[in-house]
């Protein structure tokens, strides 16, 4: 059983969309599901994640790869390239080139090493044009696992995530719920034992174009102008945060 866990990446893996004001940086999400389920199994757990939102592929290699690799873990996640992805130009290939190595780097150490397909938002009329280089992205994630022995989160085959309810207000991050969805998933790939359980959300909800237009037009105001002004401004979301848990610490198990 793991007694280092170390996660690296964006705000998918800070947590971001499960608010919760109990945790750092007020969100909680499922790297700390994950690191409590660990911690039941294994009680001299130490858990760091060094994630911060809005942080690129470039940034997270250079910002958290050397720290997490200093920290010895002998289980890792790695996620990080989507946003990336959102940028009006991206090379894909030479971005999977540096996962690549990073990737290397981490197996080399003898740790387990975890990574993620991305999701696939085929029935989000904003996302559904990202399909293709989100399936490119993938694509390249399954071959590097596969030749550094990485272990793969398959996010893409995860259906109930197409599911709007399990998506944060802002429509780009999970909420509690997605977050829960993913933190099963991940300790499935571990074979590890937990507690967590998944809400059925039951029928969706029927919309008329009205009331659909309505909604979009309220997102777009709400969320995806002011991240369109960030980019202008050559903002980040992440700018002024800090890792929310920058050193290996024990976590509380959750039963």
């Amino acid at each position: 059983m793991s007694k280092r866990l170390v996660v690296m990446g964006d705000s998918f893996t800070e947590g971001v969309g499960d608010d919760d004001p109990a945790y750092p940086n007020g969100v909680r999400g499922w790297a700390d599901r994950v690191a409590e389920q660990l911690a039941v199994h294994e009680p001299d757990l130490q858990y760091a994640n060094l994630a911060v939102r809005g942080k690129l592929m470039g940034q997270v290699l250079a910002e958290q790869l050397d720290q997490g690799l200093d920290m010895r873990p002998d289980l890792v996640t790695l996620y990080a390239g989507g946003n990336d992805l959102m940028r009006p130009s991206v090379d894909i290939d030479a971005m999977m080139d540096d996962y690549d190595k990073a990737i290397g780097r981490l197996a080399e150490t003898g740790a387990t090493v975890v990574v993620f397909t991305g999701v696939d938002g085929v029935e989000d009329a904003l996302f559904r044009k990202m399909r293709g280089r989100v399936a490119i992205y993938n694509e390249h994630t399954r071959v590097i696992a596969k030749q550094r022995g990485a272990l793969v989160v398959d996010m893409w085959a995860m259906r109930q995530l197409r599911d709007r309810r399990m998506w944060a207000p802002d429509r780009l991050h999970l909420n509690s719920l997605g977050h829960t969805a993913v933190a099963i998933e991940v300790l499935a790939v571990l074979g590890v034992g937990h507690t967590l359980a998944e809400t059925e959300l039951g029928p969706r909800e029927v919309l008329t174009t009205r009331e659909r237009r309505a909604q979009n037009l309220q997102w777009s105001r709400e969320h995806a102008w002011p991240w369109v002004q960030r980019r202008l401004r050559g903002e980040s979301s992440g700018d002024h945060i800090k890792p929310k848990r920058p050193v290996l610490a024990p976590v509380r198990a959750q039963d």
